[in-house]
């Protein structure tokens, strides 16, 4: 099936903070939309790699030995088993895009409040 949508369109669609919405599916993967806003929690994904490109917003991954800040229209790649903690700055919204395998789970291999079990498609 041929998949056209609008990203604007959909980010409008996502009303909570790191709640990964899925807005398409490729290859085994899923695109996900999230709104972001805060601090996340320290998490790993032990079998899969995550991409963050990033519309809107500056976004900010802590790592345990440094920091990367991301603006938008740029990507940030973090390896299967690197431990990570994403967040904002301040009260500042970004909009993310994630590429992931079907698999992952939104927390990688922490069991939290903040995990999504169950993540719906917009």
């Amino acid at each position: 099936m041929i998949q056209l949508f609008n990203i604007q369109e959909k980010f409008q669609k996502v009303t909570e903070y790191w709640s990964p919405k899925i807005a398409g599916e490729l290859n085994g993967q899923y695109v996900k939309l999230v709104k972001a806003k805060g601090e996340m929690i320290w998490h790993s994904h032990d079998d899969e790699d995550e991409l963050f490109m990033i519309f809107k917003g500056n976004f900010v991954m802590e790592f345990r030995d440094h920091t990367a800040k991301v603006g938008p229209g740029e990507v940030l790649i973090v390896p299967k088993g690197v431990e990570h903690c994403p967040r904002t700055e301040g009260d500042e919204e970004v909009w993310l895009l994630l590429f992931e395998p079907k698999a992952t789970k939104h927390t990688g291999n922490i069991d939290h409040e903040m995990t999504k079990y169950e993540q719906d498609w917009i």
